[in-house]
């Protein structure tokens, strides 16, 4: 099946004003403006009130976390004391079908948003959660979202000198063999999958040195991805000068991760050396501008990075950190943080190339993030009937600048997954009931 979609209002992409063509999943065509399709197509979609850009691509998240949006206990704190607000509540509370709830709820909030492809690092396995990887493989794939799915892990407690409570940890063996496990069942490496295993201690105030070692051997024999929390606050500075006589990016360098197999979240406070380090070794930074101001943790050092050939891409981190699960959001936030700590030279452009292309590098992909021949049909599709958008005179621009939030359609591997607004096969009002209940009751078994 040939597909055109047809003569866009914009599209991010070089000559392809008259739209692109899509068969089996994937880009076969651009179309230059005022041109037809080089070869018969079945169908044409008239894209001419649409504003068309890659799917967005997502390379951090909490997605348990919409359990806890705006909780009481946790808003107003900094990072340290939010975690330590929220890890006995998460440990106790977070059940197989309230997670899976959760997994579902934030994954039709991302397609919603504009995201195609969502990387999300689960760390915390209670009694009878277990299988948490195995649910949001499962809910990934019938939301028909791509989904790196990162094995998280933690096993440095306060007892031990961590951060986490002993309910929230796992020992070293039990997490490496389930890292295995799931390695086997579902990493799948070839062009345009669905699902792949990630690897993801949660932080150096979280785990051991002999797991972040054992981990990164673990990496380079599935060949898989390694992610993990790094440089995020002045406290977590402080912890690793404390516990292990180093700063954290000599610490990433001691245990084996200084390598282009790795992405950061955050990636806050390094020193200009540090930068060229890790730029130096190809490490992704996965950029949480909107997580970054509500903790107030500071703001992401982009241009240094990128100079220096680190790939940087963009997260909207813990649905408890943001209290939202949307990606264009995000790209609005990266871009007037960005300014902050630059100036207004940096663009919507450059938001929107993290948000695509820099993601998609920081995943280790090269089959997602653009919209060229040969690539995933992964499209996000947004118009500019709202009155936030009248006046506007550059409708890329306008995505940004004016704040879109809700794409009309998306399209991942050529399929439309979200339609006039809303998710095809997803009853959101259901969802939403369902959803609020087990969040009701998750607080109430506290």
């Amino acid at each position: 099946m040939r597909s055109w979609l047809k003569n866009p209002l914009s599209i991010l992409a070089e000559n392809a004003g008259g739209g692109v063509v899509v068969e089996g999943g994937r880009i076969v065509e651009l179309v230059a403006s005022g041109a037809s399709p080089a070869a018969p197509v079945d169908t044409i979609f008239d894209a001419s009130r649409h504003v068309v850009i890659p799917g967005l691509v997502n390379t951090h998240h909490h997605v348990y976390q919409t359990l806890t949006r705006a909780h009481p206990k946790a808003i107003n704190k900094e990072l340290f004391p939010w975690l330590q607000a929220l890890y006995p509540i998460w440990t106790r509370g977070l059940s197989p079908d309230a997670f899976r709830l959760a997994v579902r709820l934030a994954g039709t909030e991302l397609l919603m948003s504009g995201c195609t492809t969502a990387a999300d690092h689960h760390y915390i396995f209670p009694k009878g959660l277990e299988n948490a990887v195995d649910i949001e493989v499962e809910e990934a794939r019938a939301l028909g979202i791509r989904m790196t799915v990162s094995r998280g892990s933690m096993n440095l407690s306060v007892e031990d000198g961590g951060l986490p409570p002993k309910a929230a940890v796992q020992d070293e063996e039990t997490i490496l063999l389930d890292s295995e496990r799931v390695l086997a069942k579902y990493h799948d490496r070839s062009e345009g999958s669905f699902t792949r295993i990630a690897l993801a201690p949660c932080s150096p105030f979280s785990v051991t040195r002999s797991l972040m070692k054992a981990t990164a051997d673990l990496a380079a024999k599935h060949d898989c991805r390694l992610h993990t929390h790094l440089g995020e606050t002045h406290d977590e500075d402080a912890f690793c000068l404390s516990k292990f006589q180093c700063r954290p990016v000599d610490y990433l360098e001691e245990v084996g991760w200084m390598s282009d197999r790795t992405w950061l979240a955050h990636g806050i406070h390094f020193g200009d050396e540090e930068v060229a380090r890790l730029g130096r070794h190809g490490v992704g930074i996965c950029h949480c501008p909107t997580s970054n101001a509500v903790l107030a943790s500071g703001l992401c050092r982009t241009r240094e990075l990128e100079a220096a050939g680190a790939p940087v891409g963009l997260g909207v981190d813990g649905s408890a950190s943001n209290d939202n699960s949307n990606l264009m959001e995000g790209v609005r936030h990266a871009l007037m943080l960005g300014r902050l700590r630059y100036d207004a030279t940096l663009s919507h452009l450059d938001a929107l190339r993290w948000a695509t292309k820099g993601s998609a590098r920081c995943l280790g992909r090269d089959d997602i993030g653009e919209i060229a021949v040969g690539k995933q049909a992964d499209l996000a599709l947004f118009t500019l009937d709202e009155l936030r958008f009248s006046g506007a005179g550059d409708p890329l621009a306008a995505l940004v600048l004016c704040g879109a939030h809700r794409a009309d359609r998306v399209m991942i591997a050529g399929h439309w997954k979200v339609v006039d607004g809303l998710p095809v096969d997803v009853d959101v009002a259901k969802l939403r009931h369902e959803h609020g209940a087990a969040a009701r009751a998750f607080l109430e078994c506290l």
